[in-house]
């Protein structure tokens, strides 16, 4: 018969690769390693703040315009408040993708960022072709709501578009699109309330607006098919 050796365990030697290993005797080796899966992000509080600042002044602005449409009855503002509310529906799907217990795939946010892109464009073509012959009367309260949005939006998009390149996040990419769309709108609008304030001259907004048309297009269908964070 064969004498049976046994060997201590050496440091540095490797057990068999069919032998269990002991997950609590594990070597401090493996520390590094996660227990288990990760999740896909986390909510930067940069992110977090900027979003929550959109869906407060979204609900402010959405709220006056509409008010200011309904009082001067003008397609113009009903555009911009119609685009408020799409602003704040778009903040609330990117902190929904974040949220731990609303958990929204990426994908998936990319997708909603991209339709409510596309919702908005129909939205403004639509507002648009209502404004042919529709009766307006000047507004105070669109002016000082307009001039307002055109100082906030520039920035908020700014800052949106510096953190969607740094955690590549198509969706806050969007968000910051619609942002800027937002200021682009708040000017035109601002434009053309002012020319009829003073000359009654309606038809440099409507045309303005449909320029925008184009822009949310494309951004849309980048967010859509979840196209890398390359906004300048």
């Amino acid at each position: 018969m064969r004498p049976i050796s046994i060997e201590p365990h050496l440091p540095g030697r490797h057990m068999p690769s069919d032998a269990p290993v002991d997950a609590v005797k594990c070597c401090g080796d493996c520390a590094h390693v996660p227990a288990g899966p990760t999740p896909d992000a986390e909510l930067p509080s940069t992110v977090a703040w900027l979003q929550w600042i959109t869906i407060v002044w979204m609900t402010v602005e959405c709220g006056v315009s509409l008010l200011a449409a309904r009082q001067a009855h003008s397609v113009a503002l009903l555009a911009f408040g119609s685009d408020s509310l799409v602003e704040m529906l778009s903040a609330v799907v990117v902190l929904l993708q974040f949220l731990p217990r609303f958990p929204l795939k990426k994908a998936h946010a990319n997708k909603a960022a991209g339709g409510l892109l596309f919702l908005l464009a129909g939205v403004v073509l639509c507002i648009a072709w209502l404004a042919r012959t529709r009766q307006m009367e000047a507004s105070g309260l669109g002016i000082a709501i307009t001039i307002l949005a055109l100082i906030a939006m520039p920035a908020l998009a700014w800052m949106k578009r510096r953190e969607a390149r740094r955690i590549d996040n198509r969706a806050l990419a969007a968000d910051a699109t619609q942002s800027a769309t937002c200021a682009y709108l708040a000017g035109v609008t601002l434009v053309g309330l002012l020319l009829f304030a003073a000359w009654r001259i309606r038809w440099v907004d409507t045309v303005a607006a449909l320029a925008a048309i184009p822009i949310l297009s494309v951004e849309g269908r980048r967010a859509w098919r979840g196209e890398g964070c390359g906004c300048g």
